[in-house]
C-alpha cells in the first residue's frame, strides 16, 4: 500500500475570545487567559467555579434558526467549528456531484449531548411537566454533531463518533488520517465538539477533587500547569475542526495548506482508571514519532496534556524525559489559558500546534511560576517565542481510562 500525505488544509473553532484561530492564537502568544468565574442562579446550591465558556456564540448567526433549533449545544459549537473549517479549505457548502461519496467525518465528544438530558431532567423535577421533548434523543446522542455535519455538507463516507474521554477528538483526528494516509478517501473532516456546563458534570468534577478553586478576582489565573501549588484543571467549552486532505488532491485544486498530519500514536495504560502511568504515554510518544517517520531530535515544540492536577503533570514530564532526554523540545500548556475542553481538547490543542508551526511562534504556559521540582528537567515556555524555527511538533493527549493519543505535525515550508 502506497501512504499518501496528509495535507491540513482547513482549520475552524468557536473560541472563547470570539474571533477566528488567528485571533485565538495571537491572545495565547499574549498570555490572555479565557478563564472567568462562573456562577449560576441554582438554588440551594448553585455552581461557583471558573470556567471556560463561548459567550458570545450565536448559534443562529453561525448555523440559520432551523438548524441551531435541532442540536444540542454541543453539537451547535462543532457544526459550527465544521462549518469554519471547511471555509477555510475553500470547499463549497452546497454538495458538488458524487465525488463526496466517500468523504468522511470523525469527531470526538466525551460526553456529547448531555446539556439536552439535563433540560429534561429539569422539565420533570423543577417545572413539573409530564414529558420532555421529544426531540430529546436525536439532540442528545453522541453523533449528532458528526451526523448533521454529514448531512449539511453532504459528505456520503464513513461518519462516526469517537468517545474516549479527554483523548476523544485527539482519537478521531487521528483515525481520519489513517483512512486519508492509507487511500481510503481523499477528505476527512475531524475534530471535537464538549458543552460540559451541565449541572450533575460540572458536581461530578467537583467531587473527584481535581479541580482549581477560585473566585472572581483569581479565576483567570487559577489554571497553573506544572507550577508548584497548582489546584486542578478548569472545565471549558467549544468545539475545533480541521480539514486532512489527500496532499495531491490539495496541491490539484489550490488549497492553502496549513501544514501536515504526519504520524499518529495510540496506546492504553492498562493499569488505573484515573492514575496515568508513564510508560503508556511513552510508548504512544514514540508510536507517533515512528509512524510519522520522525527522530526525537526533529521535534521542535510540544504542545502537553498538561492540565494541571497533581499527579498527572509529573507523569507526563517524566514521559517527555524519557522520550527526549535532557533538552529536547519547548514544550508548552496551553489549558492554561483556554481550559480543559474534555473530548474536545485534542483538537484545539491540534490546531494551536498547527498554528506554531505555521507562524513560527511558541505559546507559553501561562502563570507558571514557581515551577514544580517534580516537573523540571524540560524545556518550559513561560513567555511567547517568536522567530522559531519549527520544523516538526507534536499534540498529547491523555484520557482518563488510560487510552493516550500523539498527534505528530511537520511545517510546510514557505506557507505563510
Amino acid at each position: 500500500m502506497t501512504r499518501r500525505r496528509v495535507a491540513i488544509t482547513g482549520l475552524g473553532l468557536v473560541s472563547p475570545f470570539g474571533g477566528d484561530p488567528d485571533d485565538f492564537f495571537a491572545r495565547l502568544l499574549a498570555g490572555e487567559s479565557a478563564v472567568r468565574f462562573l456562577q449560576t442562579d441554582d438554588r440551594p446550591r448553585p455552581l461557583a467555579m471558573p470556567f471556560v465558556d463561548c459567550r458570545d456564540f450565536d448559534a443562529e448567526a453561525a448555523l440559520g434558526r432551523p438548524l441551531a433549533s435541532l442540536l444540542d449545544r454541543f453539537a451547535r459549537l462543532g457544526v459550527a467549528a465544521a462549518f469554519a473549517a471547511w471555509d477555510d479549505a475553500g470547499l463549497p457548502r452546497a454538495p458538488a456531484g458524487a465525488e463526496r461519496a466517500t468523504w468522511g467525518v470523525a469527531w470526538g465528544s466525551a460526553l456529547g449531548g448531555v446539556m439536552a438530558f439535563e433540560k429534561g431532567y429539569r422539565d420533570l423535577w423543577q417545572r413539573e411537566r409530564d414529558r420532555v421533548s421529544p426531540l430529546s434523543i436525536v439532540l442528545g446522542m453522541n453523533n449528532a454533531a458528526n451526523a448533521q455535519i454529514s448531512i449539511q455538507l453532504g459528505l456520503g463516507g464513513i461518519s462516526t463518533c469517537h468517545s474516549v474521554a479527554c483523548a476523544s477528538s485527539a482519537i478521531a483526528i487521528g483515525e481520519a488520517f489513517r483512512r486519508v494516509r492509507d487511500g481510503e478517501t481523499p477528505v476527512m473532516l475531524a475534530g471535537g465538539s464538549e458543552a460540559p456546563q451541565a449541572y450533575a458534570v460540572a458536581r461530578a468534577w467537583e467531587a473527584l477533587r481535581v479541580m482549581a478553586g477560585a473566585d472572581e478576582e483569581s479565576a483567570a489565573r487559577c489554571c497553573r500547569p506544572f507550577a508548584a501549588g497548582r489546584g486542578g484543571m478548569v472545565l471549558g467549552e467549544g468545539g475545533a475542526a480541521l480539514v486532512l486532505e489527500d496532499w495531491d488532491h490539495a496541491v490539484a485544486r489550490g488549497a492553502t495548506i496549513h501544514g501536515e498530519l504526519a504520524g499518529y500514536g495510540t496506546t492504553c495504560d492498562h493499569s488505573h482508571l484515573v492514575r496515568p502511568a508513564p510508560d503508556g504515554q511513552v510508548r504512544a510518544l514514540r508510536a507517533a514519532l515512528a509512524d510519522g517517520g520522525l527522530a526525537a531530535a526533529d521535534i521542535d515544540y510540544l504542545n502537553a496534556h498538561g492540565t494541571a492536577t497533581a499527579e498527572g503533570d509529573p507523569v507526563e514530564i517524566a514521559a517527555c524525559r524519557e522520550v527526549f532526554g535532557d533538552g529536547g523540545p519547548a514544550i508548552s500548556a496551553t489549558k492554561s489559558m483556554h481550559g480543559h475542553l474534555l473530548g474536545a481538547a485534542g483538537a484545539l490543542e491540534a490546531i494551536v500546534t498547527v498554528l506554531a508551526l505555521r507562524t513560527g511562534a511558541i505559546p507559553p504556559t501561562a502563570h507558571l511560576d514557581p515551577l514544580d521540582p517534580a516537573c523540571a528537567g524540560v524545556d518550559h515556555v513561560t513567555t511567547a517565542r517568536h522567530g522559531q524555527p519549527l520544523r516538526a511538533a507534536l499534540s498529547s493527549s491523555f484520557a482518563f481510562g488510560g487510552s493516550n493519543a500523539v498527534l505528530a505535525f511537520r511545517a510546510v515550508p514557505g506557507q505563510p
